[in-house]
């Protein structure tokens, strides 16, 4: 009897073994599962952040120009018009009589074109330019900036999901594992093999596994929620699948090539570089109030007077003017100490800068190795898992012919699903470490191919 009764388990945990080769209910049927480019090319159209920011590098680009730095002169069409209303008294010498009017009406009009351009202003216009220039570059870097912030964070919330999907399977996997030692507890049980407390025992365990396996369910819907929001889905509730269903960890990043790159193409270091060029700038731009300036208006037009007494009762002029104005800043009480602060404040961004420098590299250090020793964790992971699956493996063969107690396969088969739950926990570290890695040295868009 006991003979058949372990054909019949062993059959039936066959069957189970098998069913867990089944495809997991997470893949929708009918819909194509997502890759992480498609999802980071779709971010890139759709994200809030990164349309914002490539709203504010359009505004930048419009203000480069020349005509912003005041290079160009103005151009002015002007008209007027103007009347008095006055009574007069006029006493001649050679008479030395008076005359008097009254309601004396006065009137004249213009209209003409003005320019008005600043030819010099010691350098100032120029570096105003250079200054609109550095910072059109600033925006296209701070755009970059966000971009690579993006395709940073989604790439590891992307990780993160198929995670947490792995780990869902784990535990759907876990309390499968539970239900069919539930059921062999309650075969043993019928052919007063068993006690009932070996049952109770087993069902204890499965509804922990299931608790275990709901709790799951939510993170996984807020993965699947967070992706929705880095993607700017309007439904956040969107149901979805993912390509990948391992974390492809990639183990040939070179310390050597880190640095250099970092050193060349970081966007942080190159928007410091920018905040340098620009304060110094702001600096030559206060220079150049010791220089003269030299400006020029010109002007043609049309003047029309009419008047209300005299020998003349109209003149009409119609021409060209022009004029130069030199001139030169004696004293304006500000000059010295804004010279001495902006020499400060350049002096300030260059510290920046090289204390930013020192700070990436120290963090690309602390990510170097941390991605060198979770490599050699997943190695060792590895060899426990496959020792851990043959563990529970026998532990199972033995609990089926009654040479084990519960509690026994039990510890199995928790030293499995934690053996599975460490190499997961590594494999989603190293892959941090190494999306950290590719933001620092500049080379994040790698994940766009």
């Amino acid at each position: 009897m006991k003979k058949l009764l372990f054909l019949v388990l062993f059959l039936s945990a066959a069957e189970f073994v098998a069913a867990q080769q089944l495809p997991a209910p997470d893949q929708e049927p009918g819909r194509e599962p997502l890759t992480l480019r498609e999802c980071l090319e779709t971010g890139l159209e759709q994200n809030y952040d990164i349309r914002i920011v490539r709203n504010e590098e359009r505004i930048s680009d419009n203000d480069a120009t020349a005509a912003n730095a005041g290079m160009l002169p103005t151009v002015d069409l002007e008209a007027g018009y103007a009347g008095t209303f006055d009574n007069s008294r006029r006493t001649t010498l050679r008479e030395g009589g008076a005359e008097s009017e009254h309601g004396v009406y006065d009137q004249s009009a213009d209209v003409g074109v003005a320019v008005n351009w600043t030819l010099f202003d010691g350098f100032r216009i120029r570096t105003e330019y250079k200054k609109l220039r550095e910072l059109q570059q600033r925006g296209a870097l701070n755009t970059r900036l966000t971009i690579e912030d993006f395709v940073a964070t989604f790439t590891a919330e992307y990780y993160n999901f198929v995670q947490q999907t792995l780990r869902l399977a784990n535990f759907r996997y876990a309390m499968d594992l539970s239900r069919e030692r539930m059921r062999i507890a309650e075969e043993w049980y019928r052919v007063g093999s068993s006690a009932r407390l070996e049952i109770l025992q087993a069902r204890v365990d499965f509804n922990a596994d299931s608790s275990q396996y709901m709790s799951q369910i939510e993170l996984v819907t807020a993965s699947r929620i967070r992706i929705n929001e880095l993607l700017a889905n309007p439904d956040l509730g969107r149901e979805f699948s993912v390509q990948d269903t391992l974390i492809v960890i990639n183990d040939r990043l070179r310390w050597d090539d880190l640095v250099g790159k970092t050193c060349e193409t970081n966007a942080e270091l190159l928007i410091a570089d920018r905040d340098n060029a620009i304060s110094e700038l702001d600096l030559k731009s206060i220079r150049s109030r010791n220089y003269p300036y030299v400006r020029l208006s010109t002007g043609y037009g049309y003047n029309y007077n009419r008047y209300g007494s005299g020998t003349n009762l109209a003149r009409g002029t119609l021409g060209l003017n022009a004029g130069v104005q030199v001139g030169f800043t004696l004293f304006d009480g500000n000059r010295r100490r804004e010279q001495r602060n902006a020499r400060i404040t350049v002096e300030n961004t260059q510290l920046t800068r090289q204390r930013l420098e020192q700070s990436i590299l120290a963090d690309l250090s602390n990510f170097w190795q941390a991605y060198r020793n979770n490599l050699e964790v997943i190695q060792l992971e590895k060899e426990n898992l496959i020792a851990a699956r043959e563990n529970y493996r026998i532990a199972m063969l033995r609990y089926q012919k009654g040479d084990l107690s519960g509690i026994e396969v039990r510890e199995a088969q928790k030293s499995l699903l934690d053996a599975e739950e460490r190499i997961l926990t590594a494999q989603y570290n190293t892959k941090l470490c190494e999306i950290s890695l590719q933001q620092i040295s500049g080379n994040i868009l790698v994940y766009m191919n």
